[in-house]
This record gives C-alpha cells, sequence and structure tokens, in this order.
C-alpha cells in the first residue's frame, strides 16, 4: 500500500531537512563517506558511480546545506545513466546510511514531486577512530600536589633562563605568524588575505574552487578546467564576492556556501566560453 505524503515542497520544508550546519562539515562527510565506498563496495564501476553521484548531490545541496531536490531524470541526464542505474545507486547509498529520502508534494495541486535527498551526517564508526578508553587508575596517584608546584616552579624559571636573550620583536612576529597551506596559489592568497586573516578561511575558500572544478573525464581524472583557469576564476569570483559582502547582501547559509554559489555560475558561463577554454 502506497504511504501517505505529508511533507509539502516549499523552502521552509528543505531548510528544516537539513542537518548540516555549515559547508566545511558537509565537505568533510562526503569526504569521508568516499572513502567508505572505496572499501566497501568492490566492484570500480559502481565504486565510481557512487562517488560522482555524492559529487552531484554534494554540489547542489549548498542553498539548503545537506538537502537535495533533483529528480531522479534529472539525476539520470547529468551523468549519462539510465533512470534504473540512478534508482539503484540511490539505493546502495541509502544502505550505506549515507543518504535518505523523503517524498514530497506540491502546494499548488498536492500531488507527488521529486523526493528531497537528504546527506545524513557521518555516524562515529564512520570515522574509523576507536573509542576512548578511560582508566579507572590514576597513573599518578602518588604524586603529591606540593611535588608538583615545586616541579612547575623550576621549570618556569629554566624556560626565563633559557630564552630570556631572545629578541623580543622575532618573538612577537612569531606568535602573529598565520602560514596558508603551500597547495593555496600566491596569487588567491593574497587576494583573499586583503580582506581575512586567518589561514583556515583562506584555504577554504581555495577548496570550494577545487570542489567546484568537476571531473569531466575520470579515465583520466582531467577536470574543466587547468590550475592556471582555476586561479582566474577564483581571483574573479572572489572579487565578485567581496563586491557583494561590501553592498550589504545577506548570506543565509554562510559566506562559503554563498561563495560556491558565485563559483559555480561563473564556471558554468565560462566553459562555453570558447576564448576562455583556448
Amino acid at each position: 500500500m502506497k504511504k501517505r505524503i505529508d511533507v509539502i515542497a516549499n523552502e521552509e520544508a528543505y531548510n528544516n531537512l537539513s542537518s548540516f550546519t555549515d559547508i566545511e562539515e558537509l565537505n568533510k562527510t562526503i569526504r569521508v563517506y568516499k572513502d567508505v565506498i572505496r572499501v566497501d563496495v568492490k566492484r570500480s564501476d559502481v565504486q565510481s558511480r557512487l562517488i560522482v553521484l555524492l559529487e552531484l548531490l554534494k554540489r547542489h545541496s549548498c542553498k539548503q546545506i545537506g538537502v537535495s531536490y533533483m529528480c531522479k531524470n534529472t539525476i539520470a541526464a547529468k551523468l549519462e545513466i539510465s533512470y534504473k542505474t540512478v534508482q539503484r545507486l540511490m539505493k546502495k547509498l541509502e544502505d550505506l546510511g549515507m543518504i535518505r529520502q523523503v517524498p514530497m508534494k506540491r502546494k499548488k495541486d498536492m500531488m507527488q514531486t521529486a523526493n528531497a535527498i537528504i546527506i545524513q551526517p557521518m555516524k562515529d564508526e564512520m570515522t574509523g577512530k576507536p573509542p576512548v578508553k578511560r582508566s579507572k587508575k590514576c597513573p599518578a596517584i602518588k604524586t603529591t600536589t606540593s611535588f608538583l608546584k615545586q616541579n612547575i616552579k623550576n621549570n618556569k624559571r629554566k624556560a626565563v633562563a633559557q630564552f630570556s636573550n631572545v629578541d623580543s620583536s622575532l618573538d612577537n612576529s612569531l606568535k602573529k605568524a598565520n602560514f596558508v597551506a603551500h597547495w593555496v596559489p600566491g596569487v588567491f592568497s593574497n587576494l583573499v588575505g586583503s580582506f581575512y586573516e586567518k589561514a583556515e578561511t583562506i584555504q577554504e575558500f581555495w577548496k570550494v574552487i577545487k570542489q567546484c572544478n568537476r571531473v569531466v573525464d575520470y579515465s583520466a581524472n582531467k577536470r574543466a578546467f587547468t590550475r592556471e583557469q582555476e586561479i582566474a576564476i577564483g581571483t574573479k569570483a572572489f572579487k565578485e564576492f567581496a563586491m557583494k559582502v561590501k553592498s550589504g547582501v545577506k548570506m543565509h547559509k554562510g559566506q562559503f556556501a554563498y561563495f560556491n554559489g558565485i563559483v559555480n555560475k561563473l564556471m558554468n558561463d565560462l566553459y562555453f566560453d570558447a576564448e576562455f577554454m583556448a
């Protein structure tokens, strides 16, 4: 017997179904899920299709983070596979606990529409980290409080004596140092660094660009844009992002989700620009 559909497809419903707080958390979950697929799924062709499907769902889950509402026919067209294959891949991701589907209906006629596809937060066992074991006995049970205080005082005196001749200006500069990862291009790092101080923030902006640059040939692991084109797109997208911030635009889903939208749109336009792709 067909189940009754109670959820109406609207922005409020999709927001309520979202289980992630930001894009970074979603990205970390997808990275873990990819590793799980590589281990648990034996067939290489199924592995690659599941990973591609996860990437597609992630790219279309930034407005309501972790929630996509593409219909299966659209997914089949984008991945160039059959509708039945999409159904089987969805079922496999559900069995692995990575997604769940919620039936939805349209408000205007109360007829069924595309399911909401919700990327599930990863469970503790998926992270591969063993549970923390707590010892019932304290290994330092015989150490007295006075002995510990005395040791701390002695260590402090030694530290002061050892570093008393160190140049204070060098010490201050080291405290303020903020090193951006080597894989972030210098041009992009300098541009974003004019607006944001933290290295983690600069790196996260570059990650958005890398993730939006989709793979077009999986056999050769070839992406749509070269590194030089990525840098050109990234700098152009961030300048547009900075202009939007200055104009006071509201970013309901956070700055990285908003930047993701700018980059995606720019890449979609430039992919068909013969002069840029030359």
